[in-house]
């Protein structure tokens, strides 16, 4: 026998697991958010090679002053060499086109919890088998390119959000910015965000034992972001080769060319290297913290209700002996002080013994 084949088995085990997630499937939900224009419909659809906003009627202008924010789902099977992945995009209309946009991010905020309350209430119940996971697991945040830094609104929704759900941020429209401004852009934004503690995704730290080409790329990522990116779905032609950019006078923007921007990398992070990991810190941090404030709360409100409950209990019981005629009242009264007359002579009993005991103990010496 070779003995090289000679082994126990569980050498099989990442095979067997390959074998049972691909036929079960993965799910993934991204969502994305920012002002109107920036081309989020574009990028997305340019990421996953899809057409999910095909139906999508633009408003005008004078539409878009009266409508509020609302949040749409899209979901798309996507397969990929057998493996398959339900994604579900949800889309963010009419963030931050009003004139006053106080607290426009409280339906998306909601939303978040919803999906939270809605995994939470299936795994405590009976079906545990077939949860089906709808929690966000990464919220791609576009920021203006004209406002070369974070603004107010910026700020307060990643404040309000980066507990919750895995932020993502990325400059939109990146080929209105020279490479120096998209820099200069980038350094400032990741200041801001140091500056005011807002926590966005960070990417799993490198061991000291890893490949070099892993850490460059781990430092790459890092110096990336925000991602300055540009969508588009329209084929050029580019040095004599087909690609997929935008068209101007003087010249193509490449939008899988990274010296042009970082649209590569960007879908490299959501598709080839960490969208397990994005999971993995959802329901690892983001749901673990909800889960655990859920526990608690559901905690003091039955130590509250048992509070209540005692004291309506002695409550009725003092209501009841008030509603008893008087001479059974008196009965009772008498009853209590006959128990404490019986356990005052004891007590005097006791106190009398054990003098007697120490008195004997002094004529003994």
């Amino acid at each position: 026998m070779d003995r090289d084949k000679e082994y126990v088995g569980f050498a099989t085990l990442p095979n067997q697991v390959h074998r049972k997630s691909v036929k079960k499937g993965f799910d993934f939900t991204l969502m994305v958010a920012g002002e109107s224009g920036l081309g989020k419909s574009t990028l997305i659809d340019s990421l996953f090679l899809t057409n999910l906003y095909k139906e999508r009627i633009i408003p005008s202008a004078e539409e878009r002053i009266t409508k509020t924010l609302e949040i749409t789902k899209h979901g798309v099977d996507i397969e990929e060499c057998g493996v398959r992945v339900k994604l579900t995009v949800v889309d963010t209309p009419g963030f931050g086109d009003a004139v006053d946009n106080s607290e426009c991010w409280k339906p998306i905020v909601e939303y978040i919890d919803e999906q939270f309350e809605h995994y939470f209430r299936d795994e405590s119940g009976l079906n545990r088998k077939n949860i089906q996971d709808n929690r966000v697991h990464c919220l791609l945040y576009f920021l203006s390119p004209l406002a070369h830094g974070l603004r107010p609104l910026d700020v307060e929704f990643m404040k309000a959000v980066h507990e919750k759900v895995n932020v993502v941020p990325v400059i939109a429209k990146a080929d209105t910015l020279t490479p120096s401004e998209v820099q200069r852009a980038k350094l400032k934004i990741r200041q801001e965000i140091e500056e005011q503690a807002i926590h966005v995704y960070q990417f799993p730290e490198c061991d000291s034992d890893e490949e070099e080409d892993f850490k460059q790329q781990y430092n790459e990522l890092m110096n990336s972001i925000p991602f300055a990116v540009v969508g588009s779905n329209t084929v050029v032609e580019s040095e004599g080769k087909q690609v997929r950019g935008r068209l101007y006078p003087w010249g193509v923007v490449d939008v899988e060319n990274p010296g042009h921007c970082d649209f590569g990398k960007l879908r490299k992070v959501l598709i080839q290297t960490h969208m397990q990991d994005l999971k993995e810190v959802t329901q690892d941090v983001h749901y673990e913290n909800y889960r655990a404030r859920c526990i608690q709360t559901m905690g003091s409100t039955a130590g509250r209700e048992r509070s209540r409950n005692k004291i309506s209990r002695q409550s009725m019981s003092d209501l009841s002996i008030s509603m008893l005629p008087v001479s059974e009242t008196e009965k009772l009264i008498r009853q209590k002080e006959e128990e404490l007359r019986q356990m005052q002579e004891m007590l005097q009993k006791i106190q009398q013994q054990m003098q007697q005991n120490q008195g004997e103990q002094s004529d003994t010496l």
